[in-house]
């Protein structure tokens, strides 16, 4: 099988670090790919991602059986549909239903529909109905951008000023009650009827150790989860996931692809913080490492509507952690251009090489070190050892991913 995988980030890199280990899978191109990929795949082609049709005759130019969008624009954008209608395999939901992660408003409303335990909320368009939702709910204030923001589009913060500005500067938010409760992230593969959950993971979203400092697109993860009740995952795929599949199926808009499902593990049990519509990025890299599984059948079966047909995941018996390494000035302005050595068994995330080869920083999360261990102790040391032999002017990193877990310190108020 020939696998077309679009997009130039460490969730792509780890997609098709995944790829090449499935003996069913004889190829991977990737496009545009970025040079930890290079390193990787067969082939890495330059290609517009937020062109339908531009990355739908790449598919057929490349003769792919299976292309694997990895980014929520071209999804939103409508790539998965585009490549569809070119008759080949597509693994990413259609634009419309990508809506789920495009649109928080339009997920708030499935969810609704589906009586998907979640935040209240309210959508507002100016900055009359910001300061009304926002006194209804109290601090902290939870506000979210209503379209894609690359993952930095929600701001939680006790400042009432600082919520009405990020209001203002969106245009268009929903406003929901703080949930309270230690966040998981759960990734369903779905052909539309049937659903397999992969291992739940952590990320940590938060610059600065203890969780200080700005939101970013993530600065680290780790799977799976041993302070998560046993039956967390059956929970979640119950009372949310079945639920919102069906919901989608209702309204003629089934959802084929990578859920997403962001919680808080609340008191009153897991509660939907937001849907994605693809893989998220650290946690990505983690869960990945972990899957014995051959990950292109997997997507295969998921994207030709055979998931009930696909043996039970199998998953190492193992732990492990991703550290991101961001550039300097991340996430307000993030710096490029400085070179980078020791990169050598790192997941790429923002790299490119100059005209003389020379690897540099290409973005505001550079480098990803994925680790795997016997526990959680093991894995965090090697994924740390990894982030030691990297040079890189001015890069920051956290030094305490997965730690409160490994210590005992992180603790589900629901059992």
């Amino acid at each position: 099988m020939r696998v077309l995988v679009v997009g130039s980030g460490g969730r792509e890199h780890a997609l098709v670090l995944g790829l090449v280990r499935d003996p069913g899978v004889g190829a991977v191109i990737a496009a545009p790919g970025n040079p930890g990929i290079a390193g990787v795949a067969a082939e890495v082609r330059d290609v517009d991602i937020l062109s339908p049709e531009a990355v739908a005759a790449l598919a057929v130019e490349v003769e792919a059986d299976l292309v694997v969008v990895g980014p929520e624009a071209p999804l939103v954008a409508g790539v998965a549909d585009a490549v569809r209608a070119k008759g080949v395999p597509c693994f990413g939901p259609s634009g419309s239903a990508a809506r789920l992660e495009g649109s928080k408003d339009f997920a708030k409303q499935v969810m609704n529909a589906a009586k998907v335990p979640t935040a209240r909320a309210f959508t507002c368009t100016t900055p009359e109905e910001a300061a009304r939702a926002l006194d209804a709910f109290g601090a902290p204030y939870v506000v979210k951008n209503d379209g894609l923001a690359a993952g930095k589009g929600v701001v939680v913060t006790d400042d009432r000023d600082a919520a009405l500005r990020h209001a203002a500067d969106c245009g268009r938010v929903v406003i929901e009650e703080y949930l309270d409760g230690p966040e998981v992230s759960l990734f369903v593969v779905t052909d539309g009827e049937t659903a397999l959950p992969l291992l739940p993971a952590q990320d940590f979203k938060r610059i600065g150790d203890g969780d200080s400092g700005p939101n970013t697109g993530g600065m680290g993860a780790y799977a799976p989860l041993p302070w998560a009740p046993p039956q967390l995952v059956e929970h979640v795929m119950a009372t949310v996931v079945h639920p919102t599949l069906q919901a989608m199926r209702d309204a003629g808009n089934p959802f084929a692809g990578l859920l997403y499902v962001g919680l808080a593990i609340t008191a009153d049990g897991p509660k939907v913080i937001e849907f994605n519509a693809r893989f998220g990025d650290p946690e990505t890299q983690s869960v990945l490492s972990l899957l014995e599984t051959p990950l292109g059948g997997l997507l295969y079966a998921a994207a030709t509507g055979k998931l009930a047909e696909h043996p039970e995941l199998q998953w190492e018996d193992a732990y492990s952690v991703t550290v991101v390494l961001a550039s300097a000035g991340y996430p307000a302005s993030a710096r490029t251009g400085d070179e980078i050595t020791g990169a050598e068994g790192l997941i790429h995330s923002g790299t490119k090489r100059d005209a003389d080869g020379v690897l540099r920083s290409a973005g505001g999360r550079v480098l990803c070190a994925t680790a795997n261990g016997r526990d959680l102790h093991a894995a965090r040391a090697a994924a740390y050892e990894l982030v030691s032999h990297v040079e890189l002017a001015g890069s920051q990193h956290r030094t305490d991913i997965a730690l409160a877990a490994e210590e005992g310190r992180v603790v589900s108020p629901w059992r």
